[in-house]
């Protein structure tokens, strides 16, 4: 399943190839901006909110409004797509892209006073900013309160789009796990040395691969368990681990091993995971 932002001519690729998709959907799409401006205003009440995912969260079955350019005819064909669309809002999320903005127009309005404007900044003053120039005053500007006060309505505001998952905490479930994928490759090349893979030999290399991917899975298992338990409300995935990883284990040549003190707090984690507490 293809995880991400798309444009429109790349969600009407996917579904020419009949693909699945659960995809970050942009909320300037026309389908998205046009569904969310009915809704912003009842979004964020008590009916709407979900326990377990501790978010606003608002689903709707939609049209897609399908095209397609035969190659050799040239002949477009159009047609209706069902898809999902899964609206969230977050009151953290909001406060922190309230920041962010307000960050980011600092720095391009700074810019702008000490005439050093960063030219890759271009779309930003474009469309942020009205930027007058005149042989007296030379350049001035000011901001363009339409875009801002459009930006702001966003705070808090993200949404998934899908053609074959109905379910919006599912939905979310799923497209949480990229974030494991991306931080989970991280780790291959920082903390499990796989950036710099030093072997001396093929089968060293393949031996050394087969333990990351092992790594991989057994994160995908954890992060599985906790999702379907809650646990992300009082853990992240390193801090449950470093509960975890306070049990210590002794043994001495020829002697029994013994561990240390399990509490249980670690018991419970234990039990979640599905796995047996060690004896």
């Amino acid at each position: 399943m293809d995880r991400g932002f798309y444009s429109e001519k790349n969600i009407n690729d996917l579904m020419k190839h009949h693909h699945k998709f659960l995809i970050g959907a942009r909320l300037s799409l026309n389908l998205v901006s046009s569904r969310l401006n009915k809704i912003r205003d009842d979004f964020v009440t008590r009916f709407n909110y979900n326990s377990e995912l501790k978010l606003y969260v608002m689903s709707f079955t939609e049209e897609w409004e399908y095209t397609e350019e035969k190659p050799r005819s040239g002949e477009v064909i159009t047609d209706k797509r069902r898809i999902y669309l899964h609206f969230y809002y977050n009151d953290q999320k909001a406060t922190d892209d309230k920041v962010r903005f307000n960050a980011m127009l600092d720095r391009l309005e700074n810019n702008l006073v000490n005439g050093t404007p960063d030219p890759e900044d271009a779309k930003l003053y474009q469309k942020y900013f009205t930027i007058h120039e005149t042989p007296v005053r030379g350049k001035t500007y000011s901001f363009n309160e339409d875009a801002i006060r459009k930006a702001e309505r966003n705070y808090g505001y993200f949404a998934l789009m899908t053609n074959g998952i109905k379910d919006p905490v599912e939905a979310l479930r799923i497209y949480r796990l990229k974030d494991l994928i991306e931080k989970s490759f991280g780790n291959l090349k920082e903390r499990l040395s796989m950036r710099r893979m030093s072997v001396a030999s093929e089968e060293n290399f393949e031996g050394k691969l087969f333990v990351q991917f092992i790594a991989l899975q057994l994160m995908s298992y954890i992060k599985k368990q906790m999702d379907e338990n809650g646990l992300f409300s009082d853990y992240t995935m390193q801090s449950l681990l470093d509960e975890l990883d306070v049990i210590e284990y002794y043994q001495q040549p020829g002697k029994a091993h013994h561990l240390s003190e399990i509490t249980n707090k670690q018991r419970k984690l234990y039990e979640l995971m599905e796995v047996p507490v060690p004896t």
